[in-house]
C-alpha cells in the first residue's frame, strides 16, 4: 500500500528470504577434479583421452561437467591419469563440503561448570572443525 507524501509513513517492501546458492552438480565437481589432476601433470586432453581410449571431445565435456561419465569410463580416465578413484571421490567430497568452519562449543564459566573445573583454573576453549 502506498502512503501519501508527507504523512511520515513510508512504504516498505516485505523482506524476502535470501535463497541459498544452488548446490554444485556432482558431474561438475568431478570434471573440475579430473581437470586439476590433468593440469597438475602437465598433460593435454589428447594425451589423456588417448590413454583412456575416449575421444578428446568426450573427455573435454566430462571435465566441463557437461557429460556424466559411466563408472567404466571414469575408471579408464583415472587409470590414464594414474590416480586412484577413491582419492578422486574424496577430493570431490572436500570440494562439495566447502571450506572448513570452526564452531565454538563453549568457553569460560559454562565450560568450567560442564567439566567441573577447579575454581581459578584457566579457561579453555573447545573448537570443532566441520
Amino acid at each position: 500500500m502506498l502512503h501519501p507524501v508527507g504523512t511520515g509513513t513510508s512504504h516498505r517492501e516485505p523482506s524476502l528470504p535470501v535463497p541459498a546458492p544452488p548446490r554444485p552438480l556432482l558431474r561438475t565437481a568431478l570434471g573440475q577434479v579430473l581437470r586439476r589432476a590433468r593440469h597438475s601433470q602437465g598433460r593435454t586432453l589428447a594425451d589423456v583421452a588417448r590413454a583412456a581410449k575416449v575421444s578428446i571431445q568426450y573427455l573435454s565435456e566430462v571435465e566441463r561437467g557437461r557429460k556424466e561419465a559411466s563408472s567404466e569410463v571414469l575408471a579408464a580416465i583415472c587409470d590414464a591419469l594414474e590416480v586412484e578413484l577413491p582419492e578422486v571421490l574424496a577430493e570431490i567430497g572436500r570440494d562439495l563440503a566447502g571450506p572448513a568452519r570452526v564452531l565454538r562449543l563453549g568457553t569460560g564459566p559454562d565450560l568450567r561448570a560442564a567439566t567441573h573445573s577447579r575454581p581459578g583454573s584457566s579457561d579453555a576453549t573447545c573448537l570443532l572443525a566441520a
